[in-house]
């Protein structure tokens, strides 16, 4: 059994430590990183990796946030996963720092990587996990906000969060989507 584990973000350097990149950051984070990496393959950052004899396959698109539904489209029909094995891992300024938000379906929420894998896919009935980036910016400041990196109090916190992200895609795979959003939303 497959599953499809993708992070949401933008690809270059000036993004990788912002807060637009949760997604990246969590699938990163759920390697190690020295004894695994990711591979440049067709439109995204891949690794495979086994866990309770499933294979995930880790998912960085490179078609930056508002064109990720092609990546996601491709690496389902490839790899021929399940829908209700795909898990999207995004940023969600409505919701306060550090909060943990799993859903089997629901909308965009005005997020242009979720905007584009619905048109996309065709549909919004897919597994997610939102990660809370907060709303503290000033009116008109949303852009540089979300575009910006980690203040130093949430630098100090993100580790123990990171860790928390991961043990919920471990369980998403391990007990299911009902069980995971049970125990880790609002955590």
């Amino acid at each position: 059994m497959k599953y499809l584990i993708v992070g949401l973000g933008n690809i270059g350097e000036k993004y990788q430590h912002t807060r637009h990149n949760i997604g990246f950051q969590v699938v990163d984070h759920f390697i190690d990183p020295e004894k695994e990496s990711f591979k440049s393959d067709r439109l995204a950052f891949v690794h495979y990796k086994k866990f309770k004899g499933k294979t995930l396959v880790l998912c960085k698109p490179t078609t930056y946030m508002n064109l990720s539904g092609r990546a996601v489209n491709y690496w389902l029909q490839k790899e021929k996963i399940p829908i209700e094995n795909l898990l999207i891992i995004v940023d969600d300024l409505a919701l306060p720092f550090g909060t943990i938000r799993i859903k089997k379906k629901g909308s965009d929420a005005g997020h242009n990587g979720l905007i584009d894998i619905i048109e996309t896919l065709g549909h919004s009935n897919f597994n997610r996990m939102r990660f809370g980036i907060g709303n503290e910016y000033s009116k008109g400041g949303q852009v540089d906000f979300v575009l910006g990196e980690w203040d130093e109090d949430e630098k100090k916190i993100m580790p123990e969060r990171l860790d928390k992200m991961c043990e919920a895609i471990k369980s998403f795979v391990a007990v299911g989507i009902d069980r995971t959003m049970n125990y880790f939303n609002g955590q």
